[in-house]
């Protein structure tokens, strides 16, 4: 990598100090819980280890730990200087590179609200955001300024350069002139630590997105979860495949600075790229979105690169269970998965469960230990227990009753506590709804095994009744995906005579496998049928396989059930 040597205006000056102004009604035994605190933290301790890596472009940056608190730091006081104001939000639409990462800070710096949109969406949909989440300013990289045309809240283009032409690092040097040399102690301390951090938005599946209000102390809690349950530290690389806007990046812009871990971003998901990094950047961490680790992982399995990286290297899975095929697939690649659970739109923060391993499993075959890898497990450090329990029919005050230990009795996750969010924004309906019994309804239906362990059973509305039984399509999703040539695996209910409803199976071959059955469709119909006989009883069985080229999805990487039932719908 070339020599880069950073703007003049992100070079700290001598001894600068690296704490916030004191509010004065502070008190000696409490300060508010802020993760903006873990840059100041990391820039004291460790103000030369290599914070930040932008390698991967024309004109790649190095950002030390003093220096990234410095640029962070002088985009709090250019927002200010350009009119934010605290609970202001700012918009920032850009891949992971360091715009978005800086403003997971300096917003809240600011004393803003950070509101990080999707690049993958469209313009009549992030027009949408703007003017639902009314913010003030919107932070955009080069290439989607298409998604902002015509909107008339003030813009700010990063060309992803780090040069002092390009027009983000102009008003970063400007926030630096007008700081007036103050630094961290002309900042404002946020009293408090209830205030809203983050505002992301659902993908709105089913209607209009809804916002997302997280808090600061929220923030700061997940993000120590996410850096204890990794076993993240000064020694950890964190490689930047989960995009920062896919809630807030699972709080990793902050538990990577917390664990004083160096972060590569990348801007797109490029395998050459990844392996690269594997193999030559001592990457020891990686997290990828939902579904989208299922392809992405097969991705970084397949790539001709692939071998066993010098160092171990952890993929924290989430969305989706992990199937034997790639479990085995890591784990012979030198790929540690580890499997979490959350609210994919930063209800929770992102993960709030893990699926401990037990040094018991060791013993078993790989399918055993893939169907207990499976379960959602226990929750996390700073969360508070995920608790199943039976429906209440929509009764926003009826009391909440657990469901029994025994790995069978069907109800609806529940949590409350620390990492939970605070509420929709502008939406007191959907707040006391999701809210109702004093828990947060997850929708997602589940058991609980007499050792205290989650497994998700389905999304409640995709249950199939069939026959009067229940069948998880989750469950039918799970086994179909250990055949070893199914790459993608989606099942919805299909109207059926006698049974009221079957399973019908979408599958997605496996690219290695898919010539095989090219032309013969029908006769991997009949074998996948086969290979789910053994695993599920008969009302669970697909009826019908469908194999498709690709699954639609949501522009995070959900599969969209809907548009699979109305696919079914005209059959």
């Amino acid at each position: 990598m070339p020599t880069f040597v950073p703007t003049p205006a992100s070079i700290p000056p001598p001894n600068a100090q690296l704490r916030l102004k004191d509010s004065p009604h502070s008190l000696p035994n409490y300060h508010p819980l802020n993760p903006l605190a873990f840059i100041l933290r990391a820039a004291q301790i460790y103000p030369e280890k290599v914070a930040l890596i932008h390698q991967d472009v024309e004109q790649p940056v190095v950002y030390t730990f003093a220096v990234w608190a410095q640029r962070i730091q002088n985009l709090a006081y250019a927002l200010i200087n350009a009119g934010i104001r605290p609970g202001d939000r700012v918009a920032v639409i850009a891949p992971n590179c360091p715009l978005i990462a800086d403003a997971h800070h300096g917003v809240i710096a600011a004393r803003a609200i950070v509101t990080p949109i999707n690049t993958r969406l469209k313009p009549s949909e992030v027009a949408y955001i703007i003017e639902h989440s009314q913010c003030s300013l919107i932070l955009v990289d080069h290439e989607y300024t298409h998604l902002v045309a015509g909107t008339k809240v003030p813009i700010i283009v990063s060309k992803d350069t780090g040069r002092q032409a390009d027009p983000y690092e102009e008003f970063l040097t400007m926030g630096r002139k007008f700081s007036q040399e103050k630094g961290w102690p002309g900042l404002e301390q946020e009293a408090d630590e209830n205030a809203p951090a983050v505002l992301c938005y659902t993908s709105g599946t089913t209607g209009r997105p809804k916002g997302v209000i997280t808090t600061l102390r929220g923030s700061y809690l997940a993000a120590v979860a996410n850096a204890f349950e990794g076993q993240m530290n000064r020694t950890s690389t964190y490689l930047w495949i989960l995009p920062m806007f896919h809630a807030a990046g699972w709080t990793f812009p902050w538990a990577n600075v917390f664990a004083f871990a160096t972060q590569i971003t990348l801007r797109t998901v490029n395998y050459s790229q990844i392996w690269n990094h594997f193999l030559k950047s001592g990457v020891t961490h990686y997290c990828a979105a939902p579904t989208v680790q299922v392809t992405a992982q097969i991705g970084i399995v397949n790539d001709p690169q692939a071998k066993r990286p010098p160092q171990p290297i952890t993929a924290i899975i989430a969305g989706a269970a992990p199937t034997a095929h790639l479990i085995a697939e890591l784990e012979k690649t030198g790929i540690t998965p580890v499997h979490v659970y959350g609210l994919t739109e930063v209800n929770t923060y992102g993960p709030f469960t893990r699926n401990y391993e037990d040094p018991s499993w060791a013993a078993l075959s790989l399918e055993q230990r893939a169907r207990l890898m499976a379960r959602q497990g226990h929750a996390f450090a700073t969360a508070d227990d995920a608790r199943v329990v039976y429906p209440t029919d929509g009764d926003l005050n009826a009391p909440l009753k657990d469901v029994p230990r025994d790995g069978k009795t069907v109800g609806e996750i529940v949590t409350k506590g620390n990492i939970v969010m605070k509420e929709y924004f502008r939406d007191p309906d959907a707040t006391a709804k999701a809210f109702a019994g004093g828990s947060f309804h997850t929708g997602d239906l589940a058991v609980m095994h007499p050792n205290g362990t989650v497994a998700i059973m389905d999304r409640s509305k995709d249950i199939i009744i069939s026959g009067g039984e229940n069948a998880s399509s989750l469950a039918i999703e799970q086994e179909l995906s250990s055949h070893p040539h199914v790459l993608e695996v989606s099942v919805v209910a299909r109207p059926h005579v006698r049974w009221g409803e079957r399973p019908m199976a979408f599958v997605v071959l496996h690219p290695q496998h898919a010539d095989k059955w090219k032309g013969r469709h029908r006769l991997f119909e009949k074998e996948l049928k086969e290979h789910a006989k053994d695993r599920l009883p008969g009302f669970a069985c697909p009826e019908w396989v469908e194999v498709v080229p690709e699954l639609p999805k949501t522009s995070t990487g959900k599969i969209l059930k809907l548009e699979l039932r109305k696919i079914v719908a005209k059959l």
